[in-house]
């Protein structure tokens, strides 16, 4: 196995990805009791506080929200 992954960022991205940990508080407090905008706020300053992109922070957000019932599978937000 020569090559595994297909560029440099491709790997940064993978892993990067599996270090993102998002508390089920987190989630809980950001879509049950917060507005877009506050929710918005609060992944912009949770993705920067611990030096994540903020894209990967928001897709393993979305990802979880669905997955506990945040979010229906159709959304995006």
């Amino acid at each position: 196995m020569s090559k595994a992954f297909c560029s440099r960022s491709c790997k940064e991205n993978y892993f990067q990805l599996i270090a993102i940990q998002i508390p089920r508080l987190f989630l809980k407090r950001i879509f049950l009791f917060s507005t877009k905008e506050q929710r918005e706020i609060e992944i912009v300053e949770f993705a920067h506080r611990h030096n994540w992109r903020e894209d990967l922070v928001r897709n393993k957000i979305n990802t979880l929200a669905k997955e506990v019932g945040y979010l229906k599978n159709s959304d995006s937000e």
